[in-house]
């Protein structure tokens, strides 16, 4: 697609959705076997705004600049409507990582949409240890 970079955050961030989502769960089933009802539980507890607000900060260290400036568009992108369940914040930082999941999808960068999924999984399981 061309000029991707111009589109909007929340453009990017509606088809992010999706295909972080679909990241998460290839990830998910490329670790082995599992029922259908542990791949979705571990799937939703990825997927929540409030999981990804909270890898968003640690993301960042391995992201390169022009990265940072998407995710940075996402984060102060305002939508219309914000879920109840998730603050204000959260559900920015989560915008954010959708915006950049867009993007990379958008531009057919597969490579890094599957190294940044990677890194997403360590980092989610390294603060299971913490909490």
């Amino acid at each position: 697609m061309d000029n991707v970079a111009g589109l909007s955050p929340l453009v990017l961030a509606y088809i992010g959705d999706a295909v972080y989502e679909l990241m998460i769960r290839t990830h998910l089933l490329r670790r082995g076997p599992a029922r259908p009802v542990q791949l979705h539980q571990s799937a939703v507890a990825l997927v929540r705004a409030t999981t990804q607000a909270r890898l968003v900060p640690a993301l960042e260290a391995f992201l390169t600049d022009a990265e940072k400036d998407i995710l940075r568009r996402g984060r102060n992108a305002r939508p219309g409507h914000i879920p109840r369940n998730v603050l204000p914040g959260e559900y920015h930082s989560s915008t954010a990582l959708e915006t950049l999941f867009g993007y990379l999808y958008l531009k057919g960068d597969w490579h890094r949409l599957e190294e940044l999924t990677g890194i997403i999984f360590h980092l989610a399981e390294s603060r299971e240890g913490e909490e």
